[in-house]
């Protein structure tokens, strides 16, 4: 008798031991995606010491950092971004292939959500005419109403369309942004709703832009503690209509007449700042977290890109919207525990992409840069074609570094596409600008397995990419030498993103080791033991998760 009741005792324990484990590792009530839009992997460590203690240095100290975590293909633009984040795959399976691409079916360029079977919900704007059609895999937002018979909500929120329309995926509850009028109100498409619902309504009748645009953008700091930063009144940044100097402070209220009237939110770092109104507003409003099953929250903070476009990496103005959205992070974690819970839910934070550093700056300090002269580029292959073929009208479209074929041309000529492309690729190397170029034929017969060609392979889509594909110079952009920065490239300054995980199921740590920026979602998924999205290539990455 004695000795079954230790038996009694011993299953006892086990069983509670049991229930403890699955306590602690029971699902999160919702998942929370933050992407930063054209954040470098530096500005964690750039701006360390200047950030408070409850934003960025909250998750470096309480949730894991991959501190060499990159973008695995090209090109590394916003849409393409967000799709590989959320469905775990490159642009050769995924099919978002950029912002804009030349479409070689319709003869035109078009945009990755534009769709015109759909209405603007919330506007008399065209900007709402919006679906993920053209993404062609499931995202794990997909993958999580999938897993709970479509119960759950998945709400994306941002500034621009493309960065809560991709994110939130197919099966979304709702996915809002801000339409690009002068007023700078909430949207939504009707394929999502036929009506915005009250909070949303509510939301805009409170016209949350005048708040922010009617005093002048100046430095949360003393001007003069801005010492990771290049001087004010450079020659390396752009300014807005209407002012002389690219230099604090900006007068939004006089210079949002020419600038987009409240649009002019987007460009400076309160835009992130009405974002996040509008995430605490959808919270509340969707009772996200409090459904009963996982709710997804898919964010995106886009003025840091509008940001960096028009200053580059080395602005006051940078350094300056990255210490006041840590400001805003930490408001949102602070919300999240207090309404969700904190425990409750998973977030993790990367970036879509990251961004060059202005290359009149580097040329200005003896390191190789250039500006892409496109134009003449254009007029380069139109020499060629004339020169190896008799015809000035082989080449059909020009763009995001690929050279598109004319078909009908082609015919006429009785010339195979493989022949000429491979003349033009050949060719195309011996332009000031281009560091290496190939061939569609040679994506689809030779598999890369290691650097920038294999970047380029990842991003290659049979369907949908060019004839011949090109890689310009390392440090360069194409456009003039006006101020500035953009993105797109292979390069690690491209490619070098955060990526930091938090919460439920999350360890405590950093690894130097590499990532990738596809190996999210199938963490993720495998943290909510659901099914990986269809398309996705990505690994699990072990060492984030909770035993």
């Amino acid at each position: 008798m004695r000795n079954l009741k230790y038996v009694f005792l011993l299953a006892s324990l086990i069983c509670l031991s049991c229930k403890k484990e699955k306590e602690t590792h029971k699902k999160p009530k919702l998942v929370v995606g933050v992407v930063i839009d054209q954040m470098r992997y530096d500005y964690l460590t750039r701006y360390y010491d200047r950030y408070g203690n409850d934003g960025f240095k909250r998750l470096l100290k309480d949730g894991f950092s991959l501190e060499n975590a990159h973008y695995n293909y090209i090109p590394t633009y916003t849409a393409v971004g967000h799709a590989s984040i959320y469905t775990g795959t490159t642009p050769d399976m995924h099919g978002i292939i950029g912002n804009w691409w030349y479409d070689k079916y319709v003869k035109k360029s078009i945009y990755c959500v534009t769709d015109s079977t759909y209405t603007t919900i919330g506007s008399e704007s065209k900007y709402g005419k919006r679906s993920p059609y053209r993404l062609y895999t499931t995202t794990i937002t997909d993958q999580l109403r999938l897993a709970q018979n479509m119960k759950g909500k998945t709400i994306g929120v941002a500034i621009k369309d493309r960065s809560s329309i991709l994110p939130a995926g197919h099966t979304a509850t709702a996915a809002y942004w801000f339409d690009n009028t002068r007023e700078s109100k909430v949207i939504t498409s009707s394929f999502y709703m036929d009506e915005l619902p009250n909070w949303v309504k509510e939301f805009n009748n409170s016209k949350p832009a005048d708040a922010y645009t009617s005093k002048p953008w100046e430095t949360l700091y003393d001007i003069n503690t801005y010492t990771s930063s290049l001087p004010d009144n450079n020659p390396f940044e752009e300014t807005f209509k209407g002012e002389k100097t690219p230099t604090f402070p900006h007068d939004l209220p006089r210079l949002k007449e020419q600038n987009w009237g409240n649009g002019i939110i987007k460009e400076t770092p309160f835009g992130n700042s009405i974002t996040l109104d509008l995430v605490k507003a959808a919270i509340l409003g969707e009772d996200l977290g409090k459904t009963g099953y996982t709710d997804f929250l898919a964010i995106s903070f886009s003025s840091t890109d509008y940001v960096g476009h028009r200053y580059g990496p080395d602005a006051i103005e940078t350094e300056d919207t990255y210490l006041r959205l840590d400001k805003d992070l930490a408001d949102l974690f602070t919300f999240l525990d207090n309404e969700v819970g904190n425990g409750n839910y998973t977030l993790f934070l990367t970036a879509d992409h990251a961004a060059a550093q202005v290359p009149a700056y580097l040329e200005s300090i003896r390191i190789p840069a250039q500006y892409f002269d496109s134009k003449g580029f254009k007029q380069f292959m139109k020499d060629v074609c004339t020169k190896h073929f008799k015809s000035g009208n082989l080449i059909e479209n020009i763009s995001n570094h690929q050279i598109f074929l004319n078909k009908k041309e082609l015919e006429r000529l009785q010339l195979s596409s493989n022949q000429v492309s491979q003349v033009l690729a050949d060719e195309a190397i011996n332009f000031n600008g281009i560091y290496k170029a190939v061939t569609a034929r040679t994506m689809q017969t030779i598999n890369f397995n290691r650097g920038i060609l294999r970047t380029l392979q990842n991003g290659y889509n049979q369907k949908f990419s060019g004839d011949v594909l090109l890689i310009p110079n390392p440090a360069s952009i194409t456009g003039h030498r006006n101020g500035g920065t953009t993105h797109g490239s292979g390069y690690s300054y491209d490619t070098h993103i955060p990526m930091i995980f938090y919460g439920n199921g999350i360890k405590k740590g950093s690894s130097s080791k590499r990532y990738e920026i596809i190996d999210i979602a199938p963490t993720l998924s495998n943290l909510l033991q659901i099914e990986f999205p269809n398309g996705s290539t990505g690994a699990i990455i072990h060492e984030v998760l909770s035993e």
